[in-house]
């Protein structure tokens, strides 16, 4: 593997060619993804924050560290211990586990050769059809992937743009039929942290609001917040969709007329932290997220650059928000064969498959361009001969825009796709 490449005609690679994952990260003492006691994650998170209102955040382009190689890392396979359908098709990175329940309600998947029905569960042994075509289901104790992306300003969280603007998933490592799904949403203009999962239930346990999960922000504004300003974000203010309120607000000081501040929330609402200090007359001039859950944006991350947990990474953070990973292998049970030999198995592991990077702040760099993976050969069932299901057609969509799977449906009223910053 080598480290990330170079944008052409230029120096440096700020974001990657479509297709193509990029390195990252640093020790997690320095905002790595690492889960730390409460103590120690206030601090390593005003030490970040401290770290982003600085000008070394700008001038390292948002980075702290310099690169390292890496391994690459396996795709994704389902879990296959007699879950329900929709979930096994989810889960295979097919799309939502509503998404997928609306395929089944449509009469687009069948077990067996009849069509399947919502809740019905599936075996090892039961053949999965989705619009015909047969979905490869392997035995796997590997969990679902998770990505940290440092999102730059000027990108869209969307599979794709009307206007053409510059998407998140062209920086993303591509999978042959799963499907990257993007926890929660950050606006054009917000930079920093975004995480990806190949698991919905991953992605919901951290959107969802009775969950809770804080985030946490860095906001410029043109002008300083008056204490009785500041205690009506605390306690509540009104805002179209519903009250809003900030968990904390944290002066962090400023020149001339910029104003920095250090706020957290459980929401996600659209743009709620931009339209929160327009409602007491302060307009946000950057904002940049750096913290989701117990995720820190890592300070060796670049803009435009993730960065992959290891499975025993994904296995804790799982346990940890009280979900089931699957569980560890042991070792291959007697009398199993195995598929290929050592140089085809390390050849596999080389052949373009995304790297990572973990816990432990030790990066793993992604092979510039990499894609493929162990279901190589598996059809994608979501592919017809006018597109994929859910996207617009062949004669309104830009050639190349749905490689990653189905688009994520946009909420009402939106116009076009926005973000919780």
């Amino acid at each position: 593997p080598r480290p990330a490449g170079k944008r052409k005609g230029g120096k440096s690679a700020a974001r990657p060619a479509k297709g193509a994952g990029k390195p990252a990260a640093p020790a997690a003492e320095k905002g790595g993804a690492r889960p730390a006691a409460k103590g120690d994650k206030s601090a390593a998170a005003e030490d970040l924050f401290r770290f982003v209102i600085s000008g070394q955040y700008d001038a390292d382009g948002g980075a702290a560290g310099p690169a390292r190689k890496a391994k690459p890392v396996r795709e994704l396979s389902a879990e296959d211990d007699a879950p329900k359908l929709h979930k096994v098709l989810a889960e295979g990175g097919l799309g939502s586990r509503r998404e997928m329940e609306e395929l089944i309600l449509q009469g687009r998947v069948s077990v067996n050769g009849l069509p399947a029905h919502i809740g019905q569960r599936i075996l090892p042994t039961d053949q999965v059809r989705v619009n015909g075509k047969l979905i490869h289901r392997r035995v796997t104790t590997k969990p679902p992937r998770v990505l940290l992306y440092h999102k730059p300003a000027g990108e869209i969280v969307s599979q794709s743009d009307p206007e053409g603007r510059p998407t998140v998933f062209d920086s993303l490592p591509r999978l042959k039929t799963a499907k990257w799904v993007a926890v929660g949403r950050l606006d054009f203009n917000t930079e920093g942290l975004l995480i990806f999962t190949t698991s919905g239930d991953i992605a919901n346990r951290f959107m969802h609001p009775r969950y809770g999960v804080e985030r946490e922000y860095a906001v410029r504004t043109l002008g300083e917040l008056a204490e009785a300003d500041r205690q009506r974000l605390l306690h509540g203010i009104q805002l179209d969709d519903g009250q809003a309120n900030f968990l904390r607000i944290v002066d962090g000081g400023g020149e001339g007329v910029n104003h920095w501040y250090h706020v957290a929330l459980t929401e996600g609402r659209n743009r709620e932290v931009r339209r929160m200090f327009e409602a007491v007359g302060l307009t946000v001039s950057r904002l940049i997220r750096t913290r989701y859950g117990q995720f820190l944006l890592p300070r060796g991350l670049k803009r435009g650059r993730w960065q992959e947990l290891e499975p025993e990474e994904v296995r804790a953070m799982m346990a940890a928000i009280g979900l089931k990973a699957p569980a560890k292998q042991a070792g291959a049970p007697k009398g199993a064969t195995k598929v290929g030999g050592r140089k085809q198995r390390e050849q596999a592991a080389i052949e373009g498959r995304p790297m990572a990077t973990g816990m432990d702040g030790l990066p793993r760099f992604n092979k510039e361009g990499g894609r493929g993976g162990a279901n190589r050969g598996q059809p994608d069932p979501m592919q017809t001969s006018m597109g994929y299901i859910t996207a617009p057609t062949l004669l309104t969509s830009h050639t190349g825009r749905f490689a990653a799977g189905v688009s994520m449906p946009q909420q009402p009223g939106m116009r076009g796709p926005a973000g919780g910053g």
